[in-house]
């Protein structure tokens, strides 16, 4: 009767069809760095042309870090016999990124960050993985935004007139740094114009950020940045310094949510404000 029994179970498991193999989400794709683990599939990605991510670095901190950004995730297919590890998944990328000259910045049980330099583009990597062989990243090409705003004097100039004050979204700086970036040059010199063709104006020039980092924080880097735009236009376009004062307001009067890197960029401002 039991190898009558047994006979009867290993047809039915015979008759039951296999699990079907997962496809790929028809609109994505591996990224170049990286093939991707035996027996996974891609279940979802997105991609974005500029954006922010925050790349743990440990024991509380993190690097923010602007450029193309991509995040994939992966699944394993449904039959497969041996689901990979979060140790295996780890240290195969691992050795990938090691391979082609990059490093390790910091491992925390199942997640890492990875930092390389391929074909003089800089790359970080925010890997995540599961014991069920999932696993994960966001990936983001550092580079600078592409600006696609010009700035114009007779727009500033028409602003301050019917608000009292205009945003200039031209002038750039390093994540956390109050240098101005040298593609600033023609916001800054729309300003000036502004400036010298009513010798009578004089402004406040307001710094703002966005909500990312602490007030305190914030607050002296708006400051910082409000003080480099006054030097500019001091130092290299001649306005009279009696005519300028810098303020620094951090993320206290944001103008879009700070909850997505749309609303943080519109945040990010310089403005001038009539005295």
């Amino acid at each position: 009767m039991k190898r009558v029994a047994s006979l009867l179970l290993g047809l039915l498991c015979l008759s039951l069809p296999a699990a079907a193999e997962q496809k790929d989400d028809p609109n994505c794709k591996d990224h170049p760095l990286f093939t991707r683990m035996p027996g996974s599939w891609l279940r979802s990605c997105s991609e974005k042309e500029f954006d922010t991510h925050a790349f743990p670095l440990g024991k509380g901190k993190t690097e923010q870090v602007e450029g193309r950004l991509w995040q994939l995730t992966y699944y394993p297919q449904p039959d497969s016999k041996q689901k990979p590890s979060e140790l295996q998944i780890l240290r195969n990328f691992e050795n990938a990124v090691t391979k082609l000259g990059g490093t390790v910045l910091v491992a925390d049980k199942a997640k890492e960050t990875l930092k390389l330099t391929k074909d003089g583009k800089e790359f970080w990597v925010d890997l995540w993985a599961e014991f069920t062989g999932k696993y994960g990243m966001t990936i983001v090409e550092k580079s600078a935004m592409a600006q696609d705003i010009v700035a114009n004097a007779a727009v500033f100039s028409n602003d301050i007139r019917t608000t009292g004050h205009a945003a200039i979204y031209g002038i750039l700086f390093d994540t956390g740094k109050a240098d101005i970036k040298p593609e600033s040059a023609q916001a800054i010199g729309e300003v000036a114009k502004l400036l010298k063709a009513d010798a009578a104006l004089k402004v406040f020039v307001v710094g703002h950020t966005d909500g990312v980092g602490g007030v305190d924080a914030n607050l002296k880097l708006s400051q910082a940045r409000a003080e480099a735009v006054v030097q500019a236009l001091v130092r290299e376009h001649g306005i009279a310094a009696a005519r300028l004062k810098s303020f620094g307001n951090g993320p206290f009067a944001p103008v879009a949510p700070n909850d997505a890197e749309e609303g943080r960029a519109k945040n990010r401002r310089v403005e001038l404000v009539k005295q």
